[in-house]
């Protein structure tokens, strides 16, 4: 059973950084494409970047592009968002997902995924 794990998530002040980690466990990371989300209050799951299975191909929505970078590390089958000059609109749950599926498409809807972690909460202050 796959099983992901996000941490990082905290209270950071507006044009600040946080860096985000998914640990994933029961399968060689390499085997999916990797996905991060954000759900807020209310609101449905967001797509905010993917990545594919080596690294080479990656996808972001265009609220974060620019600011963010998503990356993994099979080795240490972990990826990774990082989050530069955040806004207080990133105030989200961001969730991490696996897309088992065999295509090579990069994903933004998060049906799409087949595996989630718990989350993790990031509040960005004014």
């Amino acid at each position: 059973q796959v099983q992901l794990v996000e941490s990082g998530g905290g209270l950071v002040q507006a044009g600040g950084s946080l860096r985000l980690s998914c640990a994933v466990s029961g399968g060689p990371l390499s085997y999916y494409i990797m996905g991060w989300f954000r759900q807020a209050p209310g609101k449905e799951r967001e797509f905010v970047a993917t990545i594919s299975r080596n690294g080479g191909r990656t996808n972001y929505a265009d609220s974060v592009k620019g600011r963010f970078t998503i990356s993994r590390d099979n080795a240490k089958n972990a990826a990774y968002l990082q989050m530069n000059s955040v806004k207080p609109e990133d105030t989200s749950i961001y969730y991490c997902g696996a897309d088992t599926d065999t295509v090579t498409i990069l994903q933004s809807n998060w049906h799409s995924y087949d595996y989630w972690g718990q989350g993790t909460q990031v509040t960005v202050s004014s």
